[in-house]
């Protein structure tokens, strides 16, 4: 038998009736290593399905235990949205309330702050009114004051009202004629036979005026000085005029009409004023006027006492008099009144006395008779006794003179 050699394709053994070569071999074993490779495959795919299920199975109880938490920090929250929408709401609420409150309390200030400005312009539209009142006399003073007659009119008229509402008729005298021919605006009658007091109600209002309104100060210095020399003149007319010696006072009156006057005249004229005191003239306002005229009523009714003296003291003498006689008729009343009191106290006596013994008889004791009455008790001399049917009354005297 010849040796056979090796071959793929020879068969190496049978499998049933179907021949088994080297090459089936091969593909077998390349067959069984796909398919080896297959289920390593197919493991490694079901391993990684497994892991990956365990993952998503972790993922999902990660996320149910995440929508758990965020259901509860919903909860939480809408808790505490609830809590504060609450809270805010309260707020809102008191804020509102205190906003309305305060808008209120605001309004009602700012009704009555309006009502009191209301009053306060109505205040102010009557004190314009009485402005613009009171500017339209200024305007007609200003015009009065313009005439120089016009204003001595005005000067003396208002001297002689605080004369006349001062001092009684008869002390005083308007536009008397002097010795010397000259007429002074009033005389003023002194007591006690003494010279009466001369007052002049004119004054220089014109150079006054000028100097008030001068728009520059060299107007104002030439004002000055024009008035200064009226004030002058009109100062040495007065003293030669007015003071007459024996027949006037040693010192004169200068009214002027406005105390403002007056007082520009004693603060920016101190020269005039002084002059005026050195030719005994008195420069006076209409409140030193009046002071003036008080003091010489008091003199008046001072001179009228001293004139009535010796008839006050007549009547005191007789009044004197009434005194003593009504002293002695009080005197004599009351004599008879002590003896009639006297005897009113002696009337009172009796009938205290009257009255105690009316008490001791109403105060009276029944006895009842002796058993034997043959027997005859010893009498007291302080008591008496009376019988009757009934039974022994016995009647205690007791004197008390």
């Amino acid at each position: 038998m010849e040796p056979t050699a090796f071959a793929f394709d020879r068969p190496l053994f049978l499998i049933g009736t179907f021949p088994v070569t080297a090459g089936h071999l091969v593909s077998l074993a390349a067959l069984l290593f796909v398919l080896l490779a297959i289920v390593s495959a197919r493991r490694a795919r079901a391993l990684r399905a497994d892991e990956q299920t365990q993952q998503l199975t972790a993922l999902l109880a990660a996320q149910t235990e995440m929508q758990g938490r965020i259901a509860a920090i919903a909860d939480v929250f809408g808790t505490r949205q609830a809590e504060l929408n609450q809270s805010l709401s309260q707020r809102i609420d008191g804020m509102t309330h205190r906003i309305g409150a305060s808008i209120s309390e605001q309004t009602k200030a700012t009704h009555e702050n309006l009502r009191r400005l209301q009053e306060r312009l109505a205040v102010i539209d009557n004190a314009q009114s009485n402005i613009q009142s009171l500017a339209k006399d200024m305007a007609g003073l200003q015009s009065i004051l313009a005439n120089k007659q016009t204003r001595g009119a005005f000067g003396q008229s208002r001297m002689e009202a605080i004369v006349a509402d001062g001092l009684p008729m008869g002390a005083f005298a308007f536009q008397s004629t002097l010795s010397n021919g000259a007429r002074p605006d009033c005389v003023i009658r002194m007591p006690n036979g003494q010279p009466p007091l001369v007052i002049d109600a004119k004054f220089p209002l014109e150079a006054w005026n000028a100097m008030r309104d001068a728009g520059s100060p060299e107007r104002r210095q030439q004002a000055s000085q024009s008035f200064r020399r009226d004030m002058e003149v009109h100062i040495r007319d007065i003293a030669s005029k007015y003071l007459l010696p024996g027949e006037t006072q040693e010192t004169a009156f200068l009214f002027v009409p406005s105390e403002s006057i007056f007082a520009e005249i004693h603060e920016h004229f101190e020269a005039i004023v002084q002059k005026a005191h050195r030719q005994r003239i008195v420069i006076v306002s209409p409140s030193l006027l009046l002071l003036s005229i008080q003091v010489i009523q008091a003199i008046l009714k001072d001179a009228r006492m001293r004139e009535q003296a010796h008839l006050i003291q007549g009547e005191v003498v007789r009044l004197m008099e009434d005194l003593s006689r009504l002293d002695e008729r009080v005197r004599k009343l009351q004599g008879h009144f002590a003896m009639t009191q006297k005897d009113v106290d002696d009337i009172l006596i009796s009938a205290d006395k009257l009255t105690r013994r009316g008490a001791k008889i109403e105060a009276l004791e029944l006895e009842p008779a002796p058993a034997h009455q043959g027997a005859r008790e010893p009498i007291d001399k302080s008591d008496r006794t009376v019988d009757n049917r009934i039974g022994q009354l016995k009647l205690r005297v007791v004197d008390e003179d």
